[in-house]
């Protein structure tokens, strides 16, 4: 780590632990004043037995907005999901104003800040994993964790205390860490979706186990 900061379930709108995530949110910053250009801040209900894990939030997407997976392509269909299978309630339009509430659910990335490229560093991956950690701890009812794509996936399991290989990778493995059920899937991006590599159909498959194992 470039610098030393409390450890808090969500870092601080400064964080100076990545210097070149830092770089790129003061070239946001300045190209763009309006935008939240921070931290994107995890979204949900603090009693959730359910948290979905992202790597890292787009640069028009939550660093624009300041609410993961909002005011980019993916959040359609990962709102639209969670409206289906029960896990939010009103209507999501791709702005953290749209009143859209997430019930027993929470939404969080592995890396807080934007990369350039949206593709974080493995140093920014273990910078940003005690936030991670931390997030997970402060949900006394956390059962399952539904990743987006293998790389949340080694850093959901390397968060818990395990090596990124302890489960299976690939989209609906499904296996127990530590005290939580990790269930994978295909991260719902643009590519993804518009090769049909995933569809709205596998997706909402995805989240309805997720159902049935809370309340198993």
């Amino acid at each position: 780590m470039s610098a030393t900061i409390a450890v808090t379930a969500e870092p601080p709108r400064d964080c100076p632990l990545c210097p070149r995530l830092v770089a790129y949110r003061a070239e946001n910053q300045a190209a763009h004043p309006d935008w939240f250009n921070g931290p994107a801040p995890s979204f949900g209900d603090p009693d959730a037995r359910l948290l979905v894990a992202g790597l890292a939030p787009g640069r028009t997407g939550a660093n624009r907005t300041g609410r993961p997976f909002t005011g980019d392509h993916a959040g359609w269909m990962l709102y639209d999901t969670l409206i289906k299978t029960g896990f939010a309630q009103g209507k999501y339009e791709a702005r953290p104003d749209d009143g859209l509430v997430l019930t027993d659910c929470m939404i969080s990335n592995a890396v807080r800040c934007a990369p350039p490229g949206n593709k974080p560093e493995t140093s920014e991956e273990a910078n940003c994993r005690p936030f991670l950690t931390a997030r997970l701890d402060a949900l006394p009812r956390l059962k399952v964790i539904v990743t987006l794509g293998d790389v949340a996936r080694r850093n959901v399991l390397r968060a818990i205390g395990l090596k990124g290989s302890a489960g299976a990778p690939g989209h609906g493995s499904e296996f127990d860490a530590g005290p939580y059920r990790i269930i994978n899937s295909y991260h719902c991006s643009r590519l993804n979706t518009n090769t049909g590599r995933l569809t709205a159909e596998m997706f909402e498959a995805i989240f309805r186990r997720a159902r049935a194992v809370i309340e198993a």
